[in-house]
């Protein structure tokens, strides 16, 4: 691993602007680092399914040795995100405080790149590998579900480098996540004049979400309202309103319990107020959980020991293309990046994290391929 050079992989993406649906220059860096790496690189066609400027990066090595490993991240970052102006002290990279780093994710894309291009100057074998970039990953996991039904072969181990925390930081479990739109439907009338003929939508809605279990039911469960829109003036009576919600679990069986639990106050709501409400459910992505007994799962420990990185087994209550993945046949499997308070102006990244997730990726490739 050499360290100065993925730092400078890392700072030169992070001038890169690459808001979600606009990666296009982040895909053109990653292709040409890709091929100077020896990869067949090409791109699927999700670019109409996620309205990004560019479609997202399938590249692939035949391996020198045994084996075969896919390895993800994703090309977006959250807003603010451009116009990044990186500062380092004690070893730590910041943004200037007005912006976002990008550390989620372009930490992890950095790692994945350093750790193929050490493995190949090491001479040691490597295993078939697979480099999947998507787009659109900040958009509630937009971009992954278009990556081909056919990309892996059952079972395919896939680190998904995209969490907060230290290197040997691995999550074994991710969420079910549905989310919904209800639209509640009432009748308009003059506010002033007569209020007693109208049927107040909004007052169904805070009805609804006053009766519905919201927040944290457990230590895998949890749900939430996060948009209420309704109304057009203050003298009418309004006859629509519309709110989105999710709620999301480790456990498959209650995440089912609380949909239903939401559905139901939403739909005895309209009804208090003889009224009516259209409810559009969608899972946003399925989870996974993999033992921890799981061979792949031991492996991963195994390297993190033998580097002297203390292995921390971890579950999140977010998802990432991790979810997806493992929905299309891969044993997905998120790997920290070393990424800390993302998702806010605040973020920051070590060096010292950056050196060790890389290290860590590129360990995890030389066991897959010399057979373990």
């Amino acid at each position: 691993m050499n360290g100065e050079r993925v730092l400078e992989t890392f700072l030169d993406m992070a001038a890169i602007d690459s808001p979600s649906c606009h990666e296009a220059a982040m895909a053109a860096y990653c292709k040409d680092r890709l091929e100077a790496l020896g990869f067949t690189v090409r791109f699927d066609d999700s670019q109409v399914q996620t309205g990004s400027d560019t479609p997202q990066i399938i590249a692939f090595k035949k391996g020198t040795g045994a084996g075969r490993i896919a390895l993800s991240a994703h090309m977006d970052c959250v807003q603010p995100c451009e116009g990044v102006k990186t500062h380092i002290e004690n070893g730590i990279i910041r943004s200037d405080g007005t912006t976002v780093l990008g550390g989620d994710d372009k930490s992890g894309v950095a790692e994945i790149l350093e750790a193929v291009q050490s493995l190949d100057e090491s001479g040691r074998p490597s295993p078939d590998i697979t480099v999947l970039f998507s787009v659109c990953e900040e958009q509630g996991v937009a971009g992954a579900p278009h990556f081909p039904e056919t990309l892996f072969e059952r079972e395919t181990l896939c680190l998904v480098v995209d969490a907060e925390g230290h290197a040997g930081t691995i999550f074994t479990a991710a969420p079910h996540h549905y989310t919904f739109t209800a639209t509640f439907h009432g009748r308009s009338a003059h506010a002033g004049v007569n209020p007693e003929d109208g049927v107040n939508a909004i007052a169904i809605a805070v009805r609804a979400i006053d009766r519905m279990p919201i927040g944290r039911h457990d230590e895998e469960t949890t749900s939430s309202v996060g948009l209420i829109e309704g109304g057009l003036a203050t003298n009418i009576v309004p006859d629509a309103c519309v709110v989105q919600g999710e709620c999301r679990s480790l456990d498959p069986q209650r995440i089912e319990h609380v949909r239903l639990d939401m559905d139901r106050a939403m739909h005895e709501a309209a009804e208090a107020f003889d009224a009516s409400v259209d409810i559009d459910w969608e899972l946003s992505y399925p989870g996974f959980r993999i033992a921890e007994d799981d061979p792949d799962m031991q492996m991963i420990v195994e390297v993190a020991k033998a580097l002297g990185i203390t292995p921390q087994l971890d579950v999140t209550g977010g998802g990432s293309d991790a979810n997806v993945l493992g929905a299309k046949g891969a044993k997905a499997i998120p790997l920290a990046s070393g990424m800390t308070d993302f998702h806010s102006l605040k973020e920051s990244l070590s060096i010292a994290d950056l050196e060790d997730c890389a290290l860590f990726i590129e360990e995890i490739l030389a066991r897959v391929g010399s057979g373990r």
